[in-house]
């Protein structure tokens, strides 16, 4: 089974994000157009931030590292 994995600051926060119930997501503000990936739970709309998105750079690095091929986008 595929797993979406997010480490916090310290190693044993992990949290795991199974894609069956989780989303890969970028959040982007109308106003200010600021962008954070991560992954909004498919039951109850929550969304878990995980990174904020600067450049196409980060976008790559996101995808990387947690094996996301396309990504959709709300506002």
């Amino acid at each position: 089974m595929k797993l979406f994995k997010i480490f916090r600051e310290k190693p044993e926060e992990t949290q795991l994000f199974p894609p069956e119930e989780y989303t890969p997501v970028i959040r982007s503000s109308i106003c200010t157009g600021e962008k954070v990936a991560g992954f909004r739970h498919n039951r109850d709309g929550h969304f878990a931030e995980v990174m904020l998105i600067r450049s196409q750079k980060d976008l790559d690095a996101f995808k990387a590292e947690y094996h996301v091929d396309s990504i959709k986008t709300e506002y």
